[in-house]
């Protein structure tokens, strides 16, 4: 059953000074609840689209799976918001660690991060990653912002892809920012796509959750047209990541690991 990713509603809308009937277009909202070997795990609230890789993907980064191969039928119930995943492995989750804080030394440089427990297990430090050049940056986020046609009509919806130097590779939408994510993950897992040559293009906040999110896929550079975060730029500093931010016009800020963009960054004068 396809639902829809968007819905008109009859609205009021001011303008110049007057009231009058129009239609909007406004993004779905749409609860997932997901089941594992019998057990509930989770409810994902989100946009109703490529629901298994949503659901693949999020069990990955959850570390309940590894791959897609230790799922042996997934199920949905689209109709009534259902997920059924049976495991080969049975229960790899525990949900007295599900979404338990976790604070671990950073770096040994005397410096903590926040955690979840199950995202120490399963966000690693990035080893290998592209370089690019900075019109590579600037033409992605632009490539990004064309395939964009659900937040053109809506906009209430973030953007995520899976590019190459040379252009992206798949796209997704949802209105949760790490949803969009754990699609192009599940798509990933689907499909043997490997990481370690590609880099995310977004619209949202390089945010904490976004950057864990980009380390447990293994993909060491991420781009975002919007701002960071503080702590999303300590946990990249630690796990390997470059975060480039304010991809916007001809102009955009490099926070971590500047030694990816190439030619190399011309250092201010003393």
């Amino acid at each position: 059953m396809e639902l829809p990713v968007t819905q008109r509603r009859p609205i009021l809308r001011y303008e110049n000074g007057r009231l009058h009937a129009a239609v909007d277009t406004v993004a779905s909202e749409y609860a997932l609840t997901v089941y594992v070997d019998d057990e509930e795990l989770a409810t994902l609230v989100c946009t109703p689209s490529h629901l298994d890789e949503l659901v693949i993907g999020f069990l990955a980064a959850e570390g309940v799976i590894r791959s897609a191969g230790e799922i042996v039928s997934l199920t949905l119930d689209s109709a009534n918001g259902f997920a059924y995943v049976e495991t080969a492995g049975k229960r790899r989750f525990s949900q007295r660690f599900f979404n338990k804080r976790y604070i671990p030394s950073c770096c040994g440089k005397g410096r903590q991060s926040f955690y979840f427990f199950n995202d120490v297990q399963t966000a690693k430090p990035v080893e290998q990653a592209p370089t690019l050049a900075p019109d590579d940056v600037l033409r992605l986020i632009g490539a990004l912002q064309e395939t964009s046609h659900v937040f053109a009509d809506t906009g209430g919806v973030h953007n995520a892809a899976l590019c190459t130097r040379a252009g992206l590779v798949v796209a997704r939408t949802d209105i949760g920012r790490h949803n969009a994510l754990d699609k192009l993950y599940g798509y990933c897992l689907q499909h043997n796509v490997p990481r370690d040559d590609k880099l995310l293009a977004f619209s949202g906040r390089l945010s904490s959750e976004v950057i864990l999110k980009a380390a447990k896929m293994g993909v060491g550079v991420v781009l975002s047209k919007s701002a960071p975060t503080e702590l999303g730029l300590r946990i990249a500093e630690e796990l390997g990541i470059t975060a480039i931010g304010f991809v916007r016009g001809a102009r955009f800020n490099v926070y971590t690991h500047p030694h990816r963009l190439q030619p190399g960054i011309e250092q201010p004068a003393e």
